[in-house]
This record gives structure tokens, sequence and C-alpha cells, in this order.
């Protein structure tokens, strides 16, 4: 993993290139540049094709965590930084399993984000930071831009170079490692001489989207901090610095322009962070019984919510509630405790009960996925198709690469008694197939719809019309 996550980063952040130098000025910057505006419409086209492709390989090759309470809250600190950008819809926010502390971003809006970045983050504007930074790369289309240093190579083969160290990490020892190098030893050179230019401007726009969107810029500055000192307590490099070279020099700066911003007062203690971050160590494997139980001891609501997922997750329903209960002590409203408690009941196959769990939040709050999601869930195990596929709906409508709503789409189909419930079943498999990577079987699964299909002239269409999408896609070789 650590191999694939240095090479991916290379591959994609080493390589986005700039033609011209990001200055230093000793006043804050306000404007960034509009690179996006003048951006052709198949160039637009190009990115999010390839940026797709590059999520539905990720999604098949990398341990990506599929969690809707963990996607919404970064997604929600994603979104505050994004909405200072000229990006249109992002293809979105993945949470890579992986302790290392990393992220990347590919064009077309696709944004990595590992566990251990959030675990090892003191507080979430530090988190925060490493999003601006990824969101910068993108919204500069520094990667797009490489072009112009890669002479006659075309986007697809850059990202190319990403689904090549995808592939090469699932190779054992030294010999992925060789074929990774041996797929860039040609560019590593000219790669290496935009990375400085490159990283100081993603540094500095990306303090900007932090202060317009209420984050503290100085949290990237201490986070480069931090990171340069853990560094010379151990035996190598965090796969951060690999990939986002960091000097003394790049560090000074950092500060220097943190500076510059109006002062942003952070909270010394923010139960909602502690609350991500124990959690985030839980669903990740980094937190231990032990840990959990100092934690949880203490009266320490983020501890005693993690440590009842971290029972409910070994099966152990009774330890799991005992722990619920003393959090409930608190009187305090929470979502996650919400779907903990439901998730706890669906264990012991106590519908009813789960259902009133979680029935009540889920409609005072019909925006909030990881509710309505589980409210569906709850619903499919009450054998009530329609109301669970009404809820889901709305979310495959906002984001069809939604892997977990298609997936759920799929159960509410199939315990469903009209008469199209088999293709239904084969439609949404297909979507689950897709998104994951799966492009043959889900074309496949299409294809058998398709033969079912007599009367239904709409649907039919519907089928044709997607098969011939996915193929199309399908044939983008990167």
């Amino acid at each position: 993993m650590k191999r694939f996550l240095w090479a991916c980063n290379i591959s994609l952040l080493s390589a986005m290139a700039l033609t011209h130098s990001a200055n230093f000025n000793s006043t804050p910057q306000f404007n960034v540049p509009e690179i996006g505006s003048g951006v052709g419409l198949i160039d637009q086209q190009k990115e999010k094709m390839i940026g797709e492709k590059v999520f539905r390989e990720v999604q098949h090759q990398m341990p990506v965590l599929q969690n809707p309470w963990l996607e919404d809250q970064l997604g929600n600190v994603f979104s505050h930084i994004l909405s200072q950008t000229q990006l249109g819809q992002p293809i979105g926010l993945v949470i890579i399993n992986d302790p290392q502390i990393n992220a990347f971003a590919v064009p077309g809006g696709l944004f990595a984000i590992n566990t251990g970045m959030v675990t090892s983050a003191r507080n979430i504007d530090e988190v925060a930071g490493v999003m601006a930074h990824e969101v910068a790369h993108v919204s500069q289309r520094h990667y797009s831009r490489s072009q112009e240093a890669f002479k006659g190579q075309g986007l697809l083969t850059l990202a190319g170079l990403l689904v090549g160290a995808l592939i090469a990490s699932q190779a054992d020892g030294d010999a992925g490692t060789a074929v990774m190098l041996g797929s860039q030893a040609a560019l590593m050179d000219k790669q290496l001489n935009y990375s400085r230019n490159q990283e100081r401007e993603a540094d500095r726009i990306g303090m900007q989207y932090m202060y317009s969107a209420g984050f503290n810029p100085q949290s990237m500055a201490d986070f480069f901090e931090v990171m340069d000192r853990s560094t010379s307590k151990v035996s190598f490099l965090p796969d951060f610095w690999f990939t986002h070279p960091l000097s003394s020099e790049r560090m000074s700066e950092a500060r220097l322009r943190a500076n510059q911003f109006p002062r942003v007062k952070s909270s010394l203690h923010d139960e909602d962070f502690e609350i991500l971050k124990w959690y985030s160590r839980v669903i990740s494997n980094q937190a231990t019984e032990q840990q959990l139980q100092v934690l949880a001891n203490r009266n320490n609501f983020s501890g005693q919510l993690a440590l009842s997922a971290f029972y409910l997750k070994q099966g152990d329903y009774v330890l799991a509630q005992q722990v619920l209960d003393q959090a409930k002590k608190q009187q305090r409203l929470n979502n996650l405790l919400v779907l903990i408690q439901t998730d706890i009941y669906l264990g012991q196959n106590k519908t009813d009960q789960a259902y009133q769990a979680i029935q009540s939040a889920a409609r005072i709050m019909p925006e909030n996925r990881a509710l309505a999601l589980k409210l569906a869930e709850v619903l499919i195990r009450q054998k009530d198709a329609a109301q669970a596929q009404k809820l889901i709906q709305r979310f495959t409508n906002k984001n069809p690469r939604d892997i977990q709503a298609w997936r759920l789409m799929q159960q509410a189909a199939n315990i469903d008694q009209s008469a199209f419930r088999t293709v239904n079943v084969l439609r949404y498999r297909a979507e689950v197939e897709y998104w994951s990577g799966s492009e043959e079987n889900a074309i496949k699964s299409l294809l058998h719809a398709q033969r079912l299909i007599k009367d239904n002239e709409v649907l039919a269409a519907k089928l044709k019309a997607r098969i011939q999408e996915m193929q199309k896609e399908r044939q983008l070789r990167i």
C-alpha cells in the first residue's frame, strides 16, 4: 500500500507541471487565477471521463471505506472548500482505509484521502488544509496543464500512470516497485523540475480557499511543521512528503503566508472532531479496545461512541448496547449515536426497534444521506420496498456514482413483487458492478436484463442507452 501511494502521487502530483512560477508576495493574495474559465467543453468532458475511469479503478483496486456517516462528515468539509472555487460538480471524495498520511487528486474532481490523514490530525482545520491543497491542484488544472511539459503525451497517458501504479501495487515484493518505476522513468526528471512551483501554488491558493471557507490557514503551516518534526523520530518519511516535497524553505513560506491572513479563532477542544477521529480509528482498525475503554471510563462522549462502535463491529451487541447506554446519559443529540443504535438492533434482528430508533431523525433531516440510507436499510428488512426505493432514489439521482445507494436499490428490488423484479435487480446490480470497477460484468448484467424485456419500450430504451454508454466509457483506455 505504501508503495502504491508513493507511486500514484508521483504520477499525479509531481506530474502537475506549471508553465510559470508561483511568486511569493508579502501581502495576502485573495484573487485566485480562474484557470478553469478558459477550459473548453471537450476538455472538461474528457477530464470528467478520466476522473470517473480512475474512480472505478480505485474502487476496484484499493481498500475504499464504504461508510456513509464518515463520507458525509468529510464531505461537508470538502464541500465548504469547493464552494470557494470555480469547479463544477466534482466526481466525489473517496476515503481509503490506510494508516499512511496521504491524499491525492485527479482531473475531473476526484479526491481521495487516507484514514491516516484523519487519525493523525489534531483538528478539522488540519484535515481541511490537506483537502484545500488538493482542491487547488485541480482548480488550477496542474495535471492537465502538464501536457505542455510532456510534449505529445495526452491526459490519458498521464492518468494511465495512476492506473498502472494501482495494478503494480498488487504485485509482490520488488517486482511491483520495478514495474512502477519503469513506467515512470522517462518522465521523472522533468516532473520533479516542476514540483516546487506546483506545490507552492497549491499551498498559496489552498490557504485562500481555507480562509474563505472559515478554516484557519495557520493549520496548514502547523501540519507541515508537526510532520517535519515527526520524521526525525522515525526511520522513514511519511508518504505525504514523498509526493508533496517538503523543504525548510517551503515550510517557512507557508508560515509567512498564513501569518498574512486575519486570525481565525480555533477551538481548543472540538468534540465533533474527536468523535470523527476516534470513530475513524475504529472502522479503520487503528484503535485498541484498551485505548477506547480508557476514554469511555472518563465519561468521554467520543470515546463511548467509539467503544460502542468497536463492539458493534465485533458483533458483540450486548456490550455495544451497554456502552451506548452510558453515552445516552449525557443527553446529547448525535446522528452517529442514532446510527449505532439502529445497527445494534438490526444486528439482533429487532427491526421494529431499529425503525423506531432511526425514523424520527431521518424524517427531520431528509437531506442527511447517512440517516436516509440507514432508514432505507431498515425498511428493506421490513419488506417495504416501495418506501425504501423512494428514499434512495433522491441520492442516486443526485450522485449516479453512489455505490451504497445502488446496492440498497438492488436489495429493495429483490423483495419487490412487481413484474419487472428481475430486470430491476439486474439494472441496479449493474450500477454497483460498474462503479465498483467491474465494467464487463456490469454490461453483462444489463444485456441479461435487456433479453428479459419484451413489452416495455420505455425501459428497453433506457437499458439500450445505458449499455451503449457503459461500452463507450469502457473503451477508454488509460
